[in-house]
């Protein structure tokens, strides 16, 4: 038993001895004593390179809509270098087809401190219009130069009389005074709540009475009045009666007193005929009730309150000036007498815009009725092709065929032209006949119309006219004996005076909004618009010394390029020249 325990025993050791010899043991021990982890070797720290950065505050600049050849305020871009290491400019500047239109600008420098700032501005100068592009480039020492700064901008055309206005059309009705029309329109503005104010009728408006026993003018005095009837019995305004109704006592004065409105109306009734003996219908007005659709237009559209026919006289003078801007010597008609015998021999507008190659035409309303027939030139013979029928304007005006410049001549023979005796509701309701179907139409949108009258008609205006320079240095050569004149040294007989106030209306996509004028002008001022529109030279001295009538309009943002609803013109008005008031 023993030898079998002492034979396991060694047997066991050296089992044990053969392991520690195979692992390399000393021998078998626990223990709780972690293995320790090895330090790990540190890695080296990089060095970091010193570099410029760029960073823009912007990418790109849009200036949006500027009027070719203005200039839009400066846009800025700041440019901050936001490396460690100086920044390098090598250039700043435009590039680009459009790059001629932005003008750039800079505070940079050539370099630029780490974290440094600086300032880039760009001003848009557009040279033509359209949409135009551009960019502003950076060129630098730092990484992803050249940077850039998108551009863009809208050249917008400039609005002007030349490239806005294609179409001038004007028209000039019969024989009223702006106070008999349009005197009362300070009262209708302020009654309807328009901004405007005009120079209208004075409250106290009067003139001496007529003194039949006398023949002379009295001392009663004859209020204005709301006229009743829409006719009157005619009334006079040539040479000697305009200057009588300047100052009745004394027609050449250099002070013009307005006074004699009444009497010249009661004589030419007394001498004629008429029932209105008193001459109570020179001092009648209307009012926004009778001419319902001229009170419209003159209120939302443009008038003035300075507005003169040409000349102390009748229709046939004032209107060579409408044609030709002087009378050439002649205080009456042509034919009245061997001193006017002939046609006036000078050029008209027409005339001037034919040698020129501007397009024109006269439309007749009644037939054979132009007074292009004064001038010699036209008055023997066919008429040129250019005079029609008044029926083709609409139908110019709808098919946008209407020439460059029109006149529209009045119904003088069928009673459509608002003369005192016929009726001014059916006259008005003929003019509002042509302009609701013309503001309707494609033409409307490049056209200007101006409605304005020959002459006062020997109706009332408080308004004194306005000195005016002779239209050719010529005096009048028809006066007859005993004529006002006929004596040297009158202050307004050199045809130096305009006549008195008419109304007016100007129409137009560009008509600035209730819009008045008070600037002085007789209406050879349409004839100066024309000469300035097309650039053509002016006629006489008396249409060069005209305002150009560009003060009506705004051409950069067109105020009636949608029109309003425009009124029609009433008709219910009665016609008895008996009953005034």
């Amino acid at each position: 038993m023993e030898a079998r325990t002492n034979k396991n025993t060694l047997y066991l050791a050296g089992v044990l001895a053969l392991s520690v010899l195979l692992c390399g043991c000393q021998g078998l021990k626990t223990s709780t004593t972690p293995t320790p982890t090895p330090t790990p070797t540190p890695t080296p720290t990089p060095t970091q390179t010193a570099a410029p950065k760029v960073s823009l505050s912007a990418s790109s600049l849009a200036f949006g809509n500027e009027v070719v050849g203005q200039s839009t305020v400066a846009s800025t871009v700041t440019l901050t270098n936001t490396g460690n290491a100086s920044l390098k400019l090598t250039s700043i500047a435009g590039a680009g087809a459009n790059s001629s239109d932005f003008t750039q600008s800079n505070n940079c420098g050539t370099s630029l401190a780490a974290n440094a700032k600086c300032t880039l501005a760009v001003i848009f100068t557009p040279a033509a219009p359209g949409a135009l592009t551009a960019s502003l480039t950076i060129s630098d020492n730092a990484a992803g130069s050249p940077q850039s700064v998108s551009l863009t901008g809208t050249g917008v055309a400039v609005a002007t009389l030349q490239n806005s206005v294609q179409h001038i059309i004007f028209m000039a009705q019969e024989n009223r005074s702006f106070d008999t029309y349009f005197g009362l329109l300070p009262a209708y503005w302020a009654a309807n709540g328009y901004p405007q104010t005009a120079d209208g009728l004075p409250a106290n408006a009067s003139n001496p009475n007529y003194d039949s026993s006398t023949n002379s003018c009295g001392t009663t005095p004859v209020m204005a009045y709301h006229i009743q009837t829409v006719c009157t019995d005619n009334l006079t305004p040539s040479w000697d009666e305009s200057h009588l109704d300047w100052s009745c006592s004394n027609p050449v004065s250099s002070t013009p007193t307005m006074d004699g409105f009444v009497y010249n109306a009661g004589k030419f009734a007394s001498d004629s005929g008429y029932a209105d003996i008193a001459g109570l219908r020179a001092m009648g007005y209307y009012d926004w009730t009778d001419l319902n659709f001229y009170y419209f237009m003159a209120s939302n559209f443009a008038t003035s309150d300075r507005w003169f026919s040409p000349v102390l006289d009748r229709t046939q003078v004032n209107r060579m000036y409408l044609f030709a801007a002087t009378s050439h010597g002649y205080a009456y008609p042509p034919g009245t007498d061997a001193n006017d015998a002939a046609p006036i021999n000078v050029p008209t507008i027409f005339d001037e815009l034919q040698a020129a190659g501007i397009s024109w035409k006269i439309y007749e309303t009644d037939p054979d009725s132009t007074y292009l027939t004064q001038f010699a030139k036209y008055a023997s013979g066919p008429l040129p092709p250019n005079v029609v029928p008044a029926s083709e304007f609409l139908t110019d005006a709808q098919n946008n065929t209407l020439p460059q410049v029109a006149l529209i001549e009045g119904g003088y023979v069928s009673g459509r032209d608002e003369h005192p005796d016929n009726n001014v509701q059916t006259g008005a309701a003929y003019v509002e006949s042509l302009i609701q179907p013309f503001v309707a139409s494609p033409s409307w949108s490049n056209s200007v119309f101006i409605l304005t009258y020959d002459e006062a008609g020997g109706l009332y205006d408080h308004v004194p006219p306005v000195a005016m320079p002779n239209p050719d240095g010529i005096a009048p050569v028809d006066l007859q004996p005993g004529d006002i004149c006929t004596a040297p040294g009158g202050a307004n007989c050199d045809f130096n005076y305009t006549g008195f106030r008419v109304p007016m209306i100007v129409m137009s996509p560009f008509t600035k909004k209730n819009y008045v004028s008070h600037t002085p002008a007789d209406y050879t001022a349409i004839l100066k618009f024309i000469e300035t529109r097309y650039n053509v030279p002016a006629l006489t001295m008396r249409d060069a010394a005209q305002m150009d009538m560009t003060e009506f309009f705004d051409f950069q943002n067109p105020p009636w390029a949608t029109p309003p609803n425009i009124p029609a013109q009433v008709t219910t008005g009665v016609c008895n020249d008996l009953t005034l008031q």
